[in-house]
């Protein structure tokens, strides 16, 4: 199925129904991603698609006001707003045959509060700038020997993990589990998502993936539907996909890297590498990395907008416990690799594998631009570090996401970058996230502090 750049109007639809049905493609869903980048999705016949998302066409506004309970946090009203499908989301739909998938999105005011309208214009403000950008995700997720019923039997509370016998990157782990894996890599190939690498990682039940770099809006679409088809594959197994960032004290945290790089939009020219500097990074690639290291600590719930995301912030995970920047330090939260320079990029390692492809990635571009802008100054580089061991160098992150939502309200910078209505909305939603656990009490809680205090 070819792409199309763009939102379509009415004359596109009709051209891509028809071309759709030329395909054989009888069934589209279209979906719009939602703050925890949940495909919110109508199934429609092609023949009817035109009917449904063509002028008068509505999806109910309540997609961007939801929390992750599914409980409204907007104040409403609540009614049906014009939405526009983007054709260069156009995929094969991997579970039923004839069928593609198509994202959509608001057009109307709640086009303020949606990931992938910032991310794009973000995009496009880079656009203007005579930058292009490519960018990738790796994601960690652990396969949980559970289905939906299971969990549910036991509260969350006792899991079961798939392949116990795992260790990190071992031959005969991956052979043992290869007609799964090579089925989930099917399944995600099936549906177009541009795979660079699968297999099993760190511990039991522990899987990595790397897709490849794409353009930005194109990389985060491959993200989301990763997830989305992952999770769906597992559950068609008996199993469950889990990207939460820290399952327990007792499994690995898991994360979800961001690389970018930066070309010159007129000559195709890398703008990070410069074989010339003893790190092997230009003056742009200096500012990029020094925008993100500034704003992190301000804007973290642009990549840590859930309770669990900061719990994996701890000793004896690899996750970054600063701020801060190195030359191909895995320690660092921003890893810059300046060699071959033909591949040269950052990669942002703070992030867990729960992200919001769209809303992670619209703060690596947002706080690098700023970053350009400003002639930011990179601090001092990172030495040292690995599990369980405290680095110095580096300003210290959020403990929780009361916290980061609390430095997010008070930042001017944030609002210049992601706009005022969407750091508003974003502070509203994770605020109601966070108050929905606060109160709540685990059983490792009671076991230390009820017959002691």
């Amino acid at each position: 199925m070819e792409r199309e750049a763009g939102d379509l109007d009415s004359g596109d639809l009709t051209a891509l129904v028809k071309r759709l049905a030329d395909e054989s493609c009888d069934v589209a869903h279209v979906g719009i991603f939602d703050l925890n980048a949940t495909f919110r999705e109508r199934r429609v016949r092609v023949a009817d698609l035109a009917k449904v998302f063509g002028p008068g066409g509505a999806f109910v506004n309540v997609v961007h006001e939801w929390d992750t309970a599914e409980r409204i946090f907007g104040a409403g009203p609540f009614v049906g707003e014009p939405v526009a499908i983007d054709a260069a989301s156009l995929r094969p739909y991997p579970f039923e045959p004839k069928a593609c998938a198509l994202v959509a999105d608001y057009t109307g005011p709640s086009a303020e509060f949606s990931p992938r309208r910032l991310l794009e214009r973000l995009v496009a403000k880079a656009h203007d700038k005579g930058l292009a950008v490519r960018a990738a995700f790796e994601f960690e997720f652990l396969m949980l020997d559970d289905d939906a019923a299971s969990l549910r039997e036991a509260g969350f509370a006792s899991l079961n993990l798939f392949a116990e016998d795992n260790r990190c990157w071992a031959g005969d782990s991956a052979a043992i589990r290869a007609d799964l894996v090579a089925e989930l890599e099917r399944v995600l190939i099936q549906g177009d998502v541009d795979l660079l690498a699968l297999g099993l990682e760190l511990g039991p039940g522990c899987f990595e993936v790397t897709l490849s770099h794409n353009d930005p809006l194109r990389a985060a679409d491959n993200a989301a539907f990763f997830k989305m088809f992952t999770k769906a594959f597992c559950r068609q197994q008996g199993k469950t996909a889990s990207f939460m960032a820290q399952l327990g004290g007792d499994y690995p945290g898991l994360s979800g890297h961001i690389h970018l790089s930066l070309t010159d939009r007129d000559t195709g020219n890398d703008l990070f590498p410069d074989p010339a500097d003893e790190k092997g990074m230009s003056k742009a690639f200096r500012s990029f990395v020094a925008g993100l290291v500034a704003l992190a600590p301000e804007a973290m719930p642009l990549t840590h907008h859930t309770v669990n995301a900061y719990r994996r912030h701890a000793p004896q995970n690899w996750a970054p416990r600063t701020v801060s920047w190195a030359v191909q330090n895995y320690a660092a939260a921003v890893r810059v690799v300046p060699q071959p320079a033909d591949r040269c990029r950052l990669e942002y390692r703070l992030p867990g594998s729960d992200i919001n492809p769209f809303l992670a990635l619209a703060f690596v571009l947002g706080a690098g631009l700023w970053g350009l802008e400003s002639d930011a100054e990179l601090p001092p580089e990172l030495t040292g570090g690995g599990p369980g061991l405290t680095v110095a160098g580096g300003t210290a992150l959020p403990h929780d996401l009361f916290e980061a939502i609390d430095r997010l309200a008070r930042s001017e910078r944030a609002g210049e970058i992601w706009g005022e209505t969407f750091v508003r909305h974003l502070v509203e939603a994770c605020g109601q996230e966070e108050a929905a656990l606060r109160r709540e009490t685990s059983a490792a809680e009671r076991a230390r502090y009820l017959e002691v205090v």
